[in-house]
């Protein structure tokens, strides 16, 4: 294992995945509290204290594990994590169906925000000089990018419980939605089926690198310079 470059990816990534996952859930429980259920507001996780979204395994075991295989030299593969869940009573919402659904965009809608406000960062730093500290803001801007992508595409995947299956359930008939909901259990093993057989990654990755080229394309920035 190259220890100096697991050190390296680690103090690029640490903000930018900690930063991703915490606004994701805090947006759920803003978005959540707007339209009537205050469940997540009461229990304090409609807050960018981190400390109150972080998953011990999710949040900060598995994103290392991953960043150390990849130092190992396997080659890069998706950064994958996850935050405590956001509690949300669906029946305390004003409109359950409806409302739903836009308590579930609220994640990925915050990770597009902040994948975007990354790439700002990394366009206003091409105008420092060049030097370490330079150098530095602007991986993390691109790691920033990448990290916020990959959450926002991962979580959009119509499957439950990730926040595009919470979607599709909000779109479909009530009786197809009640049918779809009983697959629920099985969503989770599916995903991680899918990601270590390397199918997630053949489906999603050509989407992953797309959505960072046209973000970078928008902002006037050299994509690979920034991975």
């Amino acid at each position: 294992m190259d220890l100096a470059k697991l050190a390296s990816d680690i103090a690029i990534y640490a903000l930018p995945v900690i930063f991703a996952i915490t606004l994701h859930e805090a947006a759920h429980g803003y978005v959540a509290k707007h339209f009537g259920d205050t469940t997540a507001y009461v229990l304090g996780r409609v807050s960018l204290n981190p400390t109150r979204h972080i998953d011990l395994l999710g949040t900060i075991v598995v994103p290392l594990v991953i960043l150390a295989v990849t130092s190992w030299g396997a080659g890069r593969g998706m950064l994958f994590g996850w935050a405590k869940p956001v509690p949300v009573n669906y029946h305390a919402l004003r409109h359950p169906r409806r409302d739903m659904m836009w308590v579930a965009a609220a994640g990925p809608g915050a990770n597009l925000a902040m994948a975007l406000g990354w790439a700002l960062l990394g366009k206003l730093v091409l105008v420092l000089p060049e030097t370490a500290a330079s150098y530095y803001l602007f991986r993390v801007s691109g790691a920033g990018v990448e990290v916020n992508v990959v959450l926002m595409l991962l979580n959009l995947i119509p499957l439950l419980p990730l926040d595009g299956g919470r979607i599709v359930a909000s779109l479909l008939p009530p009786r197809i939605s009640d049918s779809y909901a009983r697959l629920e259990p099985w969503g989770f093993p599916i995903l991680l089926t899918l990601m270590f057989t390397n199918v997630l990654w053949i489906v999603l990755g050509p989407i992953v690198i797309g959505s960072m080229q046209l973000i970078a394309s928008a902002f006037q920035l050299p994509l690979f310079r920034m991975l």
